[in-house]
């Protein structure tokens, strides 16, 4: 009885076995079957793919928009809108990032590396190359009657304080800023990346701070000297005789400032403003807003210039006229320097030690020398009654 109940236990004990290695054999089979369509290749991805396919059966481009849904009519129209600079709604605080693409900046980019880069040298070159020609057919204009020994003063401290003050602030702005344009094709390969980006760093920071001293000589500059560099008379004939530096002997009369004083005062008035508003832009960006109103008033002159810019258009517009504004200062300040240095005999001591002598002064000034000397105001003549050379001694 004992070994019959004990042989019934055991069957007991092997069937459940089966039974168990019967389920585990049934659930690997289940889970071999479901895994198969994803062994090979398809899966749930695949039948995701087909459903979308049949949701969305038309797609232009082949791709799948989340949800089946086209959005736009295509991706062609979308792309079109970013790429003309369409604003879009945008929940950060910069609603400028909006705009994905921005065209009017490759326009500008390729302005400035190309037009504008290839024009400044050619301006540079040519303006060296004239002054070069011109030495060489005039050589340096001297003093016809010779040094008198006699001086006047030409220009106070003061007055030689404030052009240096400029002159220094205009020549280290114009270094920084052509390093700026062109530093890339000529420094870079030659002082190679590290030097050239030390170099860069402590220009700009040089150009930023060194402008506001340009600004202030600008200013003192115009209180100065805006009286005596007002238009005359006397302007015309000086132009019309090539300021007496072209033909030997020949000394048009003029007061203080000559007409080719006269433009160089006024364009660095002028073009000092525009670079100092611009620079001031460049300074604290996407804060000073100008262009739009300066299109406004020249829209009244006819001008048909766009009045709603972003500030992204403002820097860089700033930027670009800047750069423009520049260059052309620079290329006058080069003649001017030649002018007031090798290229005149007794010029550079008149911002030197601010005394000139006496013959200089009545062959290149002879109305000022007149109204200084209390004389007779002279005539059309090289020198006039009143007012000739003294000999020299």
């Amino acid at each position: 009885m004992r070994y019959a109940i004990r042989g019934a236990e055991k069957t007991g004990c092997c069937r459940k076995a089966c039974f168990g290695l019967m389920r585990r054999g049934l659930l690997a089979l289940f889970l071999a079957l479901l895994s198969f369509p994803l062994l090979s290749g398809g899966g749930i991805d695949a039948l995701a793919q087909d459903e979308l396919r049949a949701v969305a059966p038309e797609n232009p481009v082949g791709g799948n928009v989340p949800g089946g849904h086209l959005g736009t009519s295509s991706d062609a129209d979308l792309w079109k809108a970013v790429r003309k600079g369409q604003n879009f709604t945008v929940s950060i605080p910069d609603k400028q990032a909006g705009q994905m693409i921005q065209s009017d900046g490759e326009a500008w980019r390729s302005f400035r590396n190309s037009t504008l880069s290839n024009y400044g040298v050619y301006g540079l070159i040519g303006v060296l190359g004239l002054l070069a020609l011109f030495f060489v057919a005039r050589g340096r204009v001297r003093i016809d009657a010779g040094p008198s020994g006699k001086t006047m003063v030409r220009f106070s401290t003061l007055e030689r304080s404030v052009h240096w003050l400029t002159a220094i602030a205009f020549i280290v702005l114009a270094v920084t800023g052509l390093n700026v344009l062109y530093g890339k094709y000529f420094l870079l390969p030659a002082l190679g990346p590290e030097i050239f980006s030390i170099l860069s760093i402590g220009g700009k920071y040089v150009h930023n701070y060194i402008a506001f001293a340009f600004m202030v000589g600008i200013v003192m500059m115009f209180l100065l000297w805006v009286g005596h560099n007002l238009p005359s008379r006397t302007d015309i004939g000086w132009v019309l005789r090539g300021g007496g530096v072209l033909f030997k002997g020949q000394h048009p009369p003029a007061k203080k400032f000559n007409a080719g004083q006269k433009l160089i005062f006024w364009s660095v008035i002028v073009g000092g403003l525009a670079l100092s508003l611009t620079g001031l832009a460049l300074l604290f960006p996407f804060q000073i807003p100008m262009f739009a109103e300066i299109y406004v008033l020249l829209n009244i002159l006819g001008a048909n210039l766009p009045t709603e810019l972003t500030m992204m258009q403002e820097m860089q517009l700033s930027q670009t006229w800047h750069a423009i504004i520049g260059l052309v200062l620079i290329v006058i300040m080069v003649a001017h320097i030649y002018i007031g240095s090798i290229g005149m005999e007794g010029a550079f001591d008149a911002m030197g030690t601010g005394l000139v002598d006496e013959n200089w002064a009545r062959e290149h000034h002879s109305i000022w020398v007149a109204e200084v000397k209390g004389e007779s105001m002279p005539d059309s003549s090289s020198h006039g009654p009143g007012g000739a050379a003294a000999p020299a001694e």
